[in-house]
């Protein structure tokens, strides 16, 4: 795949990134949690450096990065609160792509640009109660009334739904049929009649990264918000964005990693017992190698699927794995890090406090571990049969 963005300018554009991260999110992550928001000084500078496009082609207003190079940001972004990336990771992610990739024309000239340029939230709505990880079960319904669409149904866990302009909503318009699961994707903007978001949720990390369920109360759309004009694109488009979002988590986990270890490292070598730092003792030693070690496994593996994705080569075992072994080893390394911190670790602002509490959302967003184990094993066999 042919790059938007050559080396030397995405090396400007990756140092950028790393110093705002570094230099002026970091220092103000206990803000955002007691706050359980993102400042709005924050939230214009991001957009400024064109965060909320960063993953939209240039055609349409965004910076056009390949998936390569938007792992390697996705790895910075990891590094610090969460919730920064959740500002704008549904703009250039699952909700984003599905237009880029699915959209019609006119669908792509009226919102890219805006969703690019941060004037637009679009989040992604495709969770329901009892439909999450497998969107075969989903019940909203879409309904043909004139040349307009009616969309009935209830949504859970959507990001940004609070603060979103746009919902890219999935709703089944046709009973399952074979390989065809009935679904399809609307666009549909948030101050619709019939659209009402519920209270933010109350969730064990992550502050400042809103979700909250939507509901559908027979909301009509025009036929031109059908997504790429047709019934079929749904569930693809579902499944494709899911799986580019995934290598995106992935190298999300390695970055929360990363910190982890880091505050390790630091801690280790700056406090003592009985006068002798704690990283002197070969047990704590161990537990820093075991970081390093799954850190560094993790990022050449999230490097390699973003690189078999952006070829074509793999664009389903190779995520899932990614996502699968990067989630788990961030959650094996964050506790590691509260265990070399001691007591001190379980400690409210204590940083690797909130990377553990953080991280373990993403075992469970853009298809659980369960359901990537499924995924890979599925795939390996089927591919066996063929041959």
């Amino acid at each position: 795949m042919s790059e938007q963005v050559g080396n030397e300018d995405f090396a400007e554009i990756l140092a950028q990134v790393r110093r705002f991260v570094r230099d002026d999110v970091v220092p103000r992550e206990n803000e955002i949690m007691a706050a359980d928001r993102m400042p709005d000084d924050l939230r214009a500078a991001a957009a400024d450096m064109g965060l909320f496009g960063y993953a939209i082609p240039q055609q349409w207003g965004g910076l056009g990065l390949n998936l390569r190079q938007d792992a390697e940001l996705a790895m910075e972004f990891g590094y610090t609160t969460l919730a920064l990336r959740s500002m704008f990771g549904t703009n250039n992610g699952i909700a984003g792509q599905v237009l880029v990739n699915f959209g019609t024309d006119e669908q792509r000239k009226l919102w890219l640009e805006r969703i690019a340029s941060g004037e637009v939230v679009a989040s992604f709505a495709l969770t329901e109660p009892g439909a999450g990880s497998n969107p075969a079960e989903l019940r909203t319904r879409a309904r043909r009334d004139g040349e307009d669409w009616v969309l009935d149904g209830q949504k859970r866990f959507i990001t940004n739904a609070p603060v979103a302009d746009l919902f890219i909503a999935f709703a089944r318009t046709r009973e399952p049929a074979g390989k065809d699961p009935g679904i399809a994707v609307f666009l549909i903007p948030a101050d619709a009649p019939g659209v009402s978001v519920g209270p933010k949720d109350a969730k064990m990390g992550q502050e400042g990264a809103w979700t909250a369920d939507v509901h559908f109360d027979s909301v009509r759309v025009p036929a031109a918000a059908l997504v790429g004009g047709s019934e079929e694109v749904g569930y693809r488009a579902a499944m494709t964005s899911l799986a580019r979002g995934r290598v995106h988590i992935a190298a999300l986990a390695v970055g929360s990693a990363q910190r982890a270890l880091d505050e390790s490292v630091a801690y280790a070598a700056a406090n003592t017992q009985g006068g002798v730092p704690i990283g002197d003792h070969q047990l704590v030693q161990a537990m820093l190698a075991d970081q390093y070690t799954g850190v560094a496994a993790g990022r050449a593996l999230v490097r390699d699927a973003a690189a078999a994705y952006d070829s074509g080569a793999d664009r389903r075992i190779a995520p899932s794995a990614a996502k699968l072994y990067c989630t788990e080893m961030a959650g094996r390394v964050a506790d590691l890090a509260v265990q070399v911190h001691g007591g001190t670790g379980y400690m409210r602002e204590v940083p690797v406090e909130r990377v553990y509490r953080d991280v373990r959302l993403l075992r469970l967003y853009e298809g659980t571990s369960e359901i990537q184990r499924l995924i890979i094993g599925g795939s390996l066999i089927r591919a066996e049969k063929k041959d």
